[in-house]
C-alpha cells in the first residue's frame, strides 16, 4: 500500500465539506469516498466544526484557541532560547569578573578591576566592559 502525499486544504473547503455532510444526510465515509478524501480527516473536520459552533465535549479547544495556543508556545520557546543565551553570556563573563591587573610603578600600585556587564534588553543583550581603578601605596598605608 502506497502512502498518499499530504495535502493542504483551505478553511473554506473544509467548511463546504462539513456543510455537505450535514445537509445531504450522507455518512462521513460516503462523502469522503466521493471527494477522494480520507475518512479520518473529514471526521476530524466535522468534530472541529461542532466544537467551533459551541458543541462538543467540555474543555475542547476551538480553532481560534488552538491557533492562539500554537502562537503562545512558539513565543515561549523563543523567550526560553533568549534566556539561555543571556545565561550563557553572564556565566561566560563571571570568569573574567574578578581578574585583577596589578602595575607597580615606583611608590604607586595600581589595581584595575574589570567587570563584564550584561544588560538584557527587549530583543537583545548589551555587553559592556566597566573598569574601576584603585590607586594607593603600601608605604602611605604603613606610614
Amino acid at each position: 500500500m502506497t502512502k498518499r502525499k499530504r495535502r493542504a486544504f483551505t478553511d473554506e473547503y473544509k467548511a463546504e465539506v462539513v456543510e455537505l455532510i450535514r445537509k445531504s444526510g450522507k455518512s462521513v465515509g460516503a462523502v469522503a469516498r466521493e471527494l477522494a478524501l480520507t475518512e479520518t480527516a473529514v471526521r476530524r473536520w466535522v468534530q472541529q466544526a461542532e466544537i467551533d459552533s459551541g458543541g462538543g465535549p467540555a474543555g475542547a479547544l476551538t480553532t481560534a484557541e488552538r491557533e492562539e495556543l500554537a502562537r503562545l508556545r512558539k513565543r515561549v520557546k523563543t523567550l526560553e532560547m533568549e534566556r539561555e543565551i543571556l545565561k550563557k553570556a553572564t556565566l561566560g563573563s563571571t570568569s573574567q569578573r574578578n581578574t585583577f591587573v596589578q602595575h607597580v610603578c615606583g611608590r604607586t600600585e595600581v589595581q584595575c578591576l574589570a567587570r563584564t556587564l550584561v544588560q538584557p534588553q527587549s530583543h537583545s543583550a548589551q555587553v559592556g566592559l566597566r573598569a574601576s581603578r584603585q590607586i594607593g601605596s603600601f608605604r602611605e598605608v604603613l606610614a
